[in-house]
């Protein structure tokens, strides 16, 4: 196991990434923050609630986007249970930043602007990531806000653990043991 951001990097990471958002999307007029769900909405509700902080507004369109029956995999032997979808406002003709806390193929993120598109037609997609596992992408799928990037080999997994879930901020590669 190696530690790759701490609790006190993961939190100077958020503060950037949040601040990269403030200075890219600034009053947020036509922006809004959708988290993937399921582990996306930990980064989206500490990113969004930075947000709100640094910039002033507390008016920013926030949301949680569901993408169990987008997936390409929905139908394996993998039971998906499906969670929240909560996005009570229109994303027609605004800026969207999708959250998530990983990308790694980038069929999440395929699955996320599908399930998107069915709320409206947004002007523009941004992706935010808090680690991006760059040499293992299906997808032709990159971020616009990457907060760490790590070159990973097959065997291995990179977890997240957030505070709210996992009782302390930590971002680590695991090497997978075999079945």
């Amino acid at each position: 196991m190696k530690t790759l951001l701490n609790s006190n990097l993961m939190n100077i990471t958020l503060q950037r990434l949040a601040h990269q958002l403030v200075e890219n999307h600034m009053p947020f007029t036509d922006t809004a923050i959708i988290g993937i769900q399921p582990r996306g909405i930990y980064l989206s509700n500490r990113i969004a609630s930075l947000v709100k902080k640094i910039s002033g507004n507390n008016n920013i369109d926030y949301g949680l986007l569901d993408i169990t029956f987008y997936r390409d995999d929905v139908h394996s032997a993998d039971i998906h249970v499906p969670s929240d979808t909560n996005m009570p406002f229109s994303i027609e003709g605004k800026n969207v930043v999708l959250i998530d806390d990983v990308l790694y193929t980038g069929r999440t993120i395929r699955s996320a602007m599908d399930a998107l598109i069915d709320f409206g037609r947004p002007k523009r997609v941004e992706l935010l990531t808090l680690i991006d596992r760059r040499f293992s992408r299906e997808l032709p799928i990159q971020p616009d806000y990457n907060g760490y990037s790590v070159d990973t080999i097959l065997t291995q997994k990179v977890k997240v653990y957030w505070q709210e879930t996992d009782g302390k901020d930590e971002v680590v590669l695991l090497d997978k043991v075999a079945p």
